[in-house]
């Protein structure tokens, strides 16, 4: 039954994400000499190696199997920590999330592809975002566990102990994804794994998916500009607290407080989608996220902190959504695929912005690089406003 690899995969991403580097990370990163411009940096080359990755690994997952691609990802990720035990200098940090984006271009598409083909199996796929939604939820019940021990342990025992404890983390997820069983593949796709041409097969399967789906794309485009918003104040708001005074010990509480809020969005997307269209969601929840983000810089302290609160709380909605609406409506033989263009999208779109919020926040402070965030956040609901209600 394939229902066991859901299980599987539920212990899987919890061990994932229980990782108390991670409530301590910038600080550790500052610790070892790396500046927010540095950080961007970084956030950047991520962007690119994904980028380069992203298409190839879901051609390979569709074409050859998911389970492969998790294995890979998985050993990579236990490697991150590692190294950065041994991390001073630029380039090794450079290093690390280079392989973190291999890493997450091997999961990506694979992860989602693999579930839903599992549950597809025994005919239970109209519940995919429904597990998508639990997936999360104990996605950020293990980072809440992650961050209260490990502000404690980074307080007490130092910050290099939280990373020894997060490679063990990932060791045991790897050992987990080690035991994943494969979905049957169907007729077309063990064709297509004969062919020499398989590759420029998928990839253009692919694109006419996109082409002949522009409502897939307004959606994807519009929430992959959130999840890159989000993806700046997910790493720095660590600093945020720090220019506001506030002590290391309340990184924890607040870092829960954060995986507390992305939870009921989670659970409830499900439910959302009886009443609401996925593109009017999205749409609401860039609305929400322009105001607080102004909010955020205009009034740091207990109301830009809310805020951020705020911000991750309407955000939870945002995955279960998008990626049950991407593969209702896409093949099994290329799902892994399709969904490597929506994360592909949003490494284009961080990258880009990443630039301007890096060089602002650099040259003045934090507050200013989260009024960047909001002025481009009201330029895309704007324009996505236009696009979604006028012309469709």
């Amino acid at each position: 039954m394939m229902v066991n690899n859901v299980n599987k995969l539920y212990l899987i991403i919890f061990f994932h994400n229980l990782i108390p580097a991670y409530v301590i990370e910038r600080l550790f990163w500052e610790q070892r000499g790396m500046t927010v411009l540095m950080v961007v940096l970084c956030e950047i080359i991520y962007a690119v190696s994904i980028v380069i990755f992203e298409i190839p690994t879901g051609v390979f997952a569709d074409k050859f199997g998911r389970k492969t691609l998790l294995v890979i990802g998985a050993v990579l990720s236990m490697f991150e920590f590692i190294i950065l035990l041994f991390a001073y200098e630029f380039w090794t940090f450079a290093l690390v999330v280079f392989l973190a984006g291999i890493s997450s271009a091997c999961t990506s598409g694979a992860w989602n592809a693999l579930l839903y083909d599992s549950l597809l199996t025994d005919k239970k796929q109209e519940s995919f975002e429904k597990i998508v939604g639990r997936m999360n939820s104990l996605d950020f019940i293990a980072a809440l566990l992650a961050a209260l021990s490990g502000s404690v342990l980074a307080k007490y025992v130092g910050f290099e102990f939280n990373y020894i404890v997060s490679a063990a983390s990932m060791f045991l997820g790897m050992v987990l994804t080690h035991l994943l069983k494969e979905p049957p593949r169907n007729r077309q796709q063990r064709k297509n794994e004969k062919s020499q041409s398989a590759f420029l097969v998928y990839v253009r399967k692919s694109i006419t998916f996109y082409k002949t789906n522009p409502k897939v794309v307004t959606i994807i485009t519009n929430a992959m500009g959130i999840a890159a918003f989000i993806t700046y104040l997910d790493e720095f708001w660590q600093l945020y607290l720090d220019e506001i005074e506030f002590s290391v010990l309340f990184f924890g509480l607040f870092s829960a407080c954060i995986s507390l809020a992305r939870i009921p969005g989670n659970l409830l997307a499900a439910y959302l989608l009886i009443y609401f269209k996925a593109q009017s969601i999205i749409l609401f929840i860039l609305g929400i996220t322009t105001v607080c983000f102004f909010m955020i810089a205009i009034f740091p302290g207990v109301i830009g902190l809310s805020m951020i609160i705020l911000i991750f709380l309407a955000s939870g909605v945002i995955d279960p959504v998008v990626t049950g609406f991407l593969h209702h409506n896409g093949s099994s033989e290329i799902r892994a695929t399709i969904e490597s263009v929506q994360s592909l999208i949003e490494s284009i779109i961080t990258f880009t912005v990443g630039i301007g919020f890096g060089m602002i926040s650099s040259s003045f402070s934090i507050l200013s690089g989260f009024l960047f965030l909001g002025v481009i956040s009201c330029l895309f609901f704007f324009y996505f406003l236009e696009k979604g209600f006028v012309k469709n």
